[in-house]
């Protein structure tokens, strides 16, 4: 680290205690950011301070924050969805096809909704895209969160998750579909006149390897008056359809393809 003198630290640790955020200290006495880093941090071990990093989590400070934004950002954590919780390594991930732009921009959107304060930053994989927000209180917002994979463990939602599933139904859907459903286009044959022809039509898949994120779905489903069916394939269950043609006109209307 380059030596500094002792009046330049000096200078440093006064705007810092005024409050003065550590890249303002850094441009105004042009010394690097992580110099800056380095001195508050041991300014407050000098006086006994612990330092607590701010938060807008609601589930901690009681503020109201977006709950349509939420029901959907729980449709996506569901589906593709990771926390990292550690001791020195805390954020959600949401995985997403590369691809599929609209999709990465949404999920990101959600989380700054949900909270603003996280860092919110996208890494780039082999065709996937993982938009990552930064704060350990990702676990409050969903408490679902423990080891193992989502289908090894319940997945069961909490009151106050599931009165804001009951609210905003359309957007929880959007985001398990969004994650790990899809929309297609399938045909089939029919004779018309004598005559064989291709018949296509569309049709909404949903797979997820967990019961209880699948029954989330349905169950949700059939509160808005979807009709679905279990598609198995190779003796699972995992598949649910929905290819009745008003149930698929709804879903064109309030989820479409991912893009």
């Amino acid at each position: 680290m380059e030596e500094h003198s002792p009046s330049i630290r000096a200078q440093a640790v006064a705007l810092m205690r005024q409050g003065v955020p550590n890249r303002i200290v850094a441009e105004r006495l042009n010394i690097p950011r992580g110099t800056v880093g380095w001195w508050r941090s041991e300014d407050r071990k000098a006086r006994g301070e612990t330092y607590e990093a701010p938060t807008d989590c609601p589930q901690c400070t009681g503020r109201p924050f977006d709950e349509t934004a939420y029901a959907y950002l729980l449709g996506l954590y569901l589906g593709d969805g990771h926390i990292i919780s550690k001791p020195k390594q805390h954020h959600l991930s949401i995985f997403c096809n590369a691809t599929q732009v609209g999709l990465i921009a949404a999920a990101e959107e959600a989380m700054r909704k949900v909270m603003p304060l996280p860092s919110v930053k996208q890494r780039y994989k082999p065709g996937c895209i993982e938009v990552k927000s930064y704060t350990m209180h990702w676990t409050c917002m969903f408490p679902q969160h423990g080891p193992g994979k989502k289908h090894e463990r319940p997945i069961i939602l909490e009151p106050w998750q599931q009165e804001i599933v009951d609210a905003h139904p359309w957007e929880f859907i959007r985001g398990l579909i969004h994650s790990d459903g899809c929309r297609i286009t399938n045909w089939t044959t029919r004779l018309v006149a004598g005559e064989r022809k291709r018949y296509e039509y569309p049709r909404y898949f949903f797979t997820n390897v967990s019961d209880d994120i699948r029954r989330l779905y349905t169950d949700t489903l059939d509160k808005l008056g979807i009709e679905w069916t279990h598609c198995t394939r190779n003796g699972n269950p995992y598949n649910i359809s929905v290819a009745k043609k008003a149930s698929v006109a709804q879903l064109d209307t309030h989820v479409g393809p991912k893009y």
